[in-house]
């Protein structure tokens, strides 16, 4: 066995062992029957400065059984896909020990985690911060879920505003601690940036930290199935505009790389708004390079991550993102994923290395410069990949920067034409975390 096989072999034993664990959680979480009598518990929001890490409990994101990151969108988590599709599951790849990173690292965290407490116990909406508990949220049913925890559709009490919650149980797991404090950290700091999802704040109990977010729509991954068949190029543009400035934005204003960009992070609503989520596994780019191989999605991972030339010292920068969009434009533009007959993630990750990068099919009726843009993306060599800067110079993008197009009209048409996608098997999570809210 080659060196490449053995390592695609370890990645794909790493991917079993998470979903394994992943589903001991949830199995562990359904024998909680919510019926079971059981004593009220004491929330308290925690308003004072950190602890010292030896006194604090860490925070951890449950995995969903599916692996993919749900959105916090209206529509429930779906089961049944239109096409087959192999199960695609969150990637972690092994950080070096490096003694120094690691320091840096939960300093970096120990930093954040006082910032966000500073900022926990209140929602700000419509400009007017407003104090808040958990008892303010009552739950109108679960909405999505994965790496990141559940996702309720929630209403606030004290205005009866809608809104999305993501909510994350609070354990020992310092990689899922930083997980949590990066999402938190990346959208409570994204307030100016109209293609990120908004924060209406966060509120930290003894157990789960709860973040309250604007109520989108739906996600595109979950469109795709609604609709059965591809998207119009016409969508996809407005999408790719609003995703490629989400990303600059991330990385000039905040120095962050994403890492998961992905049909089912990408959120669409009623109002044609087109936004950004789940930043979880984002990273820190240090003089423009991402440092770690923390996480992302195997089915969307580009090349120059699966088989870097040096695995002890990742160096790879945002343009790994910009291969993870050109794989969601073909599958969103063709309504399938690209690596077609893959049952596992071995498979997947040897096509990408040894495959020539996936294209718009020439019979679709697909514009010459949306095909230009996704070849331009899916350059294999990352060393001629266009950056965010390029990109927007791009007649496609400069088309659908200026064109009119009806995101509002077509989402509506599509939500109002088909069936939503069944609840996912996380659905069963609901009751026993609305008797919490209702509490």
């Amino acid at each position: 066995m080659s060196s490449l096989e053995k390592r695609l072999s370890r990645i794909e034993e790493k991917l079993k062992q998470e979903n394994e664990e992943a589903r001991r959680r949830i199995d562990l979480n359904i024998e909680m029957s919510p019926q079971r009598s059981r004593p009220r518990p004491i929330i308290v929001i925690q308003l004072s400065p950190a602890p010292a890490p030896s006194q604090r409990a860490g925070l951890q994101l449950p995995l969903a059984n599916d692996g993919g990151s749900r959105s916090s969108s209206s529509e429930s988590s779906p089961q049944h896909h239109p096409y087959p599709s192999r199960p695609r599951h969150m990637l972690t790849l092994p950080t070096p020990p490096y003694a120094l990173q690691k320091s840096l690292e939960n300093a970096e965290i120990d930093q954040k985690l006082q910032e966000i407490m500073k900022q926990t116990g209140y929602l700000k909406i419509d400009g007017t911060r407003y104090p808040a508990e958990v008892t303010d949220l009552i739950s109108e049913g679960e909405i999505g879920s994965g790496t990141c925890g559940q996702v309720f559709k929630v209403r606030f009490k004290k205005t009866a505003h809608v809104i999305a919650v993501k909510q994350m149980r609070r354990t020992g797991n310092k990689d899922e601690n930083k997980r949590i404090l990066m999402d938190l950290d990346v959208v409570l700091k994204s307030h100016d940036c109209p293609y990120i999802i908004q924060c209406y704040g966060a509120i930290v109990t003894n157990t789960d930290v709860f973040i309250a977010m604007e109520l989108m729509g739906t996600c595109a991954e979950k469109l795709k199935k609604r609709i059965q068949g591809p998207m119009p190029e016409r969508i996809l543009g407005k999408m790719t505009v609003a995703i490629v400035k989400a990303l600059l934005y991330l990385k000039d204003k905040h120095g962050v790389i994403h890492r998961d960009v992905k049909p089912s992070n990408i959120l669409l609503d009623d109002k044609g708004q087109i936004k950004l989520c789940d930043f979880g596994i984002s990273g820190r780019l240090v003089d423009s390079k991402a440092k770690t191989r923390s996480a992302g999605c195997a089915a969307y991972m580009a090349p120059e991550r699966i088989d870097p030339p040096d695995p002890t010292k990742p160096d790879y920068d945002i343009r790994a993102d910009v291969w993870s969009l050109g794989i969601s434009l073909v599958e969103l533009a063709t309504g399938q994923f690209p690596y077609k007959n893959c049952k596992t993630d071995f498979e997947v990750l040897t096509k990408v290395l040894q495959e020539d990068p996936p294209l718009l099919p020439l019979g679709m009726g697909f514009s010459l410069d949306f095909q230009s843009f996704v070849k331009d993306c899916l350059t294999k060599d990352h060393r001629k990949r266009p950056k965010y800067h390029t990109l927007l110079e791009h007649s496609f993008i400069r088309r659908y920067e200026v064109v009119d197009v009806d995101v509002a009209g077509w989402f509506q048409a599509v939500m109002d034409r088909t069936e939503s996608p069944r609840s996912s098997q996380c659905y069963s999570h609901q009751h026993q975390l609305h008797s919490l809210f209702s509490r």
